[in-house]
């Protein structure tokens, strides 16, 4: 005699048998696919993470110590004034490649002005740091207004300042000639702590506000998510394009300041090693905590992992040729996460 309902239970447990590889695959796809949204939301401070551990367990005597810590966020501190610049032509969709040249032209005019032209150093640095913002707010002319690639208009700009560097200086260093004041602007402490790292800190916070607290930082978000969007919203696109544009160039020039003021000199190529350094930082932390959006606590949390590795390599006496592997394979990896955060910010 056939239990009442047994029919039924039968064909429930077919259907079932029948979708449950079918359920077993999404269940899969899906936790693939929240794996990967998180390495694009979280990788950078994974990454960061994993050596913070690695280094401290191979050098624990010497790598995991404050006074470490304390260097490696001086030694960061004018890439990372540089790259909080980068930051906001990039929160608006475009590229600055001539930073690191304005920083070096910036650097070596500023010791001009200072050994040769006999300047006060408050006076020469406000002179510099204006020259910047307007390197910058030609480059956001040349992009917004004459509408050509922020690529092209940036690596040419960028080219011309190398030019002027070099007829300024003759390709060769300028030495300061009354340096003692001017180096303690860099080397200097209050409190204990490093002028650079306080200086660091409080570029970071007004560069913070402009883009979170401001309507012209929302205005430039805006056109990062869509220009013509923002355009018909009422948002002036090309006004808020050269602001960012000029932002990056002031932050280089006071790069470039502190630069000259940290080596005592300035020098023709000293700051153009930050436009790799500066893009590296910005991507990474653009997969940190958000996805695939650039924002400067990401960008201090970038140029932290790419000091902590190149910091790391040196304490456990890495060849040197390690530290620019690995700031070119960071400056991939950054990318592919940083796309990944974008592609599946769009999706959801």
């Amino acid at each position: 005699m056939v239990e009442p309902g047994a029919e039924e239970k039968a064909d429930r447990i077919r259907s079932g048998s029948q979708t449950d590889p079918a359920s077993a695959g999404v269940s899969r796809l899906l936790s693939r696919s929240t794996i990967i949204r998180l390495f694009g939301t979280y990788g950078t401070i994974l990454v960061l993470v994993v050596m913070l551990a690695a280094f401290s367990i191979a050098e624990p005597g010497t790598f995991a110590t404050i006074g470490n810590f304390r260097n490696i966020l001086n030694d960061m501190a004018i890439g990372t004034i540089v790259a909080g610049g980068l930051t906001v032509p990039l929160v608006a969709g475009d590229f600055d490649l001539s930073i690191g040249y304005v920083a070096s032209f910036c650097g070596l005019l500023l010791v001009g002005l200072l050994s040769f032209n006999q300047l006060s150093i408050p006076l020469a640095a406000f002179i510099v740091v204006v020259i910047g913002a307007a390197i910058g707010i030609v480059n956001g002319v040349i992009v917004s207004k004459l509408g050509v690639n922020a690529f092209i208009a940036t690596l040419g700009t960028g080219t011309v300042v190398v030019g002027l560097n070099y007829a300024y200086s003759g390709g060769v260093p300028l030495q300061l000639t009354h340096s003692r004041e001017f180096v303690y602007v860099a080397l200097g402490r209050l409190w204990g702590v490093p002028h650079l790292i306080l200086i660091m800190a409080a570029v970071l916070l007004l560069l913070w506000v402009v883009l979170n607290r401001t309507v012209q930082g929302q205005h430039i978000k805006a056109i990062g998510v869509s220009a013509e969007s923002a355009r018909r919203a009422g948002v002036a696109v090309d006004r808020s394009r050269i602001v960012a544009f000029a932002c990056a160039g002031t932050c280089a020039a006071l790069g470039g300041v502190l630069m000259a003021s940290n080596l005592g000199s300035g020098q023709v190529t000293a700051g153009d090693g930050f436009m790799l350094s500066s893009f590296s930082a910005a991507f990474l932390g653009s997969a940190a905590l958000k996805e695939g959006q650039f924002h400067i606590l990401g960008t201090l949390i970038g140029v932290l992992t790419v000091a902590v590795g190149n910091n790391g390599l040196a304490m456990i006496g890495a060849p040197i040729f390690t530290q620019y592997v690995f700031s070119g394979s960071l400056l991939v990896v950054a990318v592919a996460l940083s796309s990944i955060g974008r592609r599946y910010a769009k999706d959801s």
